[in-house]
């Protein structure tokens, strides 16, 4: 068999059946090799490279398996860094596989050549340059399993040209050992014990979980948890969904734009079990002042995190859904019991949560035409009955699609969060629909975001992929807008996305100047898209859209003058939040 050969054979015996690929001169030999496998992996083509490690990562993070992309050399490549570097700060498990010049023809200036293997690695868990066919089979065993294990995170293989159609008889390793990775990591029941005093001692408790516990598979374990213990969770962003946010313990999300009630209760609690977190400075603010006053509990399975922003009381080094598992269990044999509902244990402390969820809800103004973009988005839940599954870009519209959408399940909400990636949102939308062919996969993005990789359009109308989008058009960079009228008096520094020879101030009469016209550019795409301006319009639109059985682009018009509210200054504590207008109010005191 060719090296080529070889790598697909791999992919399928790792139980790869969906992989998202741009052919190039250093990776054609692999295309080809793919095209004789069609029985067993489906290659989508992505209309560009980033387009792809973006759907890669949208399949991955829909599944917990590890997503599949490959590029071209050079500049096929290096379009995958973003998401590569995506998949690393949010740790999603991902393939990336690249092809690069001949062996002879490395470190020579060859055409289409970049060291990618330098180039990325200070943003992958583990990466590859195959030099001898023979290793193919075993790299691609080792790279799945360091990709899906442990804390998960991207792995690249490169293959030089050569490599790819040098032959040989291959030996498929039946078993990895890997000296020096071990990521099965189990807690002792001592610190688990430990935690269990702590929680018998606590008066105001407070879980804050992450990402950790979708990718470790321990909601269930929590919700367990949870109903064993009666302390109310909080979860991060990238954790949105790994505990259902209907439940009375649920207090949302923290951070930035969190609830108010979230981040006092983590701030002011006397003990704060953080689970599968890495206390990421968008959720802490000024680290010195987070938590201060209350013992923290740390459970992750990445001793790097440990002790890395925040110094803690109690280190604990397992995987979490180990931990959760057995802390149940040691509860259960103290005798408590599951409860589903009136939790008692910490009366007071629900008084005073359920005091300030009363006084700060997430709210804004509605009105009686203009459509305000929390408002489409409440409708989006009301109409999919919060069941489908929300991706998004980066900016206001995400920050809104998490305040206003209720996730109940893992794996609903799928977001650029710890990049930022404007341009995320659509190809993870098809990345997920394509894992999902059967689930409303919806993509809520903002018109800058969208617009970055707008030409996956492409890539649904002709694969069918049954994705949909609700742009929420407010032709401004929006986000970057807000921090301007908040701390740079409004000057605007090239914020403004649409034509400047024709400024759209949001009339509702004047549709003219919108730019660019997403309806045309929709229709050059083969792709229904319909405008919607008056909010009495948009349950009947919206209603179009989710009924439609192909991709179809809903372009709402919403104001420009929004802001995401609440929210925490850059550095700032969970005290200098701003909840309305322009004042700052001092959360904790609970006024």
């Amino acid at each position: 068999m060719s090296g080529a050969e070889i790598l697909v054979e791999c992919l399928i015996r790792e139980g790869v059946d969906t992989i998202f690929a741009y052919p190039g001169g250093a990776s054609m030999h692999m295309h080809q090799a793919l095209t004789k496998r069609e029985d067993k992996i489906r290659t989508y083509l992505p209309r560009h490279e980033q387009g792809g490690v973006f759907a890669a990562e949208g399949y991955a993070r829909a599944t917990g398996k590890a997503g599949v992309v490959m590029a071209t050399s050079g500049p096929g490549a290096t379009n995958l860094v973003t998401g590569i570097a995506d998949a690393y700060l949010d740790s999603t498990p991902l393939v990336a596989i690249t092809g690069q010049v001949p062996q002879a023809m490395i470190g020579k200036g060859a055409f289409q050549e970049t060291d990618v293997f330098s180039v990325t690695a200070q943003i992958v868990k583990h990466n590859y340059l195959v030099m001898d066919v023979n290793d193919i089979p075993r790299i691609v065993k080792e790279a799945f399993y360091i990709a899906q294990t442990g804390r998960p995170g991207p792995v690249l293989i490169d293959i030089p040209k050569n490599i790819q159609l040098a032959t040989t008889q291959p030996v498929f390793p039946a078993e990895i050992n890997l000296r020096g990775y071990d990521p099965i990591k189990h807690a002792d029941d001592v610190a688990l014990n430990e935690v269990v005093g702590l929680i018998k001692q606590a008066k105001c408790p407070m879980i804050y979980c992450g990402g950790g516990i979708i990718s470790g598979e321990a909601s269930g374990e929590l919700l367990e948890f949870v109903e064993r213990t009666g302390i109310p969770v909080a979860t991060t962003l990238m954790g949105i969904g790994c505990f259902p946010e209907t439940h009375e313990l649920s207090l949302k999300w923290l951070g930035m734009h969190g609830t108010v009630y979230a981040n006092n209760a983590v701030n002011e609690a006397d003990l704060l079990l953080a689970i599968g977190v890495r206390f990421d400075d968008r959720v802490t603010g000024k680290i010195s002042e987070f938590a201060k006053h209350g013992t923290i509990v740390h459970i992750d399975i990445d001793n790097s995190e440990i002790n890395k922003n925040k110094v803690v009381k109690l280190p604990i080094l397992s995987d979490v859904k180990y931990a959760l598992g057995r802390l149940n269990q040691l509860l259960e044999e103290s005798g408590a019991k599951r409860v589903q509902s009136g939790f008692k244990a910490f009366p007071d402390w629900y008084v005073k949560i359920n005091a300030w969820r009363e006084a700060f809800p997430f709210t804004f103004n509605d009105t009686e035409d203009v459509i305000q973009p929390q408002y489409a988005i409440k409708l989006l839940c009301e109409l999919t009955k919060g069941d489908a599954i929300i991706t998004t870009g980066v900016g206001q519209h995400q920050m809104w699609a998490a305040q206003f959408y209720d996730y109940t399940k893992p794996r609903t909400l799928l977001t650029s969060a710890g990049l930022g990636s404007m341009g995320f949102g659509y190809p993870a939308a098809l990345g997920a629909k394509v894992a999902f062919p059967d689930k409303e996969v919806i993509d809520i993005d903002g018109d800058g975001s969208f617009l970055m990789n707008v030409q996956e359009l492409a890539l649904a109308h002709v694969e069918g992929v049954n994705a949909k989008v609700m742009i929420l058009n407010n032709q401004w960079l929006g986000m970057v807008m807000q921090w301007e009228d908040r701390f740079y008096k409004s000057n605007r520094g090239h914020t403004f996305l649409g034509n400047p020879k024709k400024v759209y101030e949001g009339s509702l009469e004047d549709p003219t100047g919108i730019y660019p016209d997403y309806v045309k550019m929709c229709e050059g795409f083969a792709v229904k898209c319909e405008r919607v301006m008056h909010k009495k319009d948009l349950a009947a639109a919206m209603q179009r859209m989710l009924d439609a059985k192909e991709p179809y682009v809903l372009d709402v018009m919403v104001p420009y003058t929004e802001h995401v509210l609440p929210m925490i200054p850059s550095g700032g504590t969970y005290k200098d939040v701003i909840y309305e207008g322009r004042q700052t109010l001092k959360a904790g005191t609970g006024l």
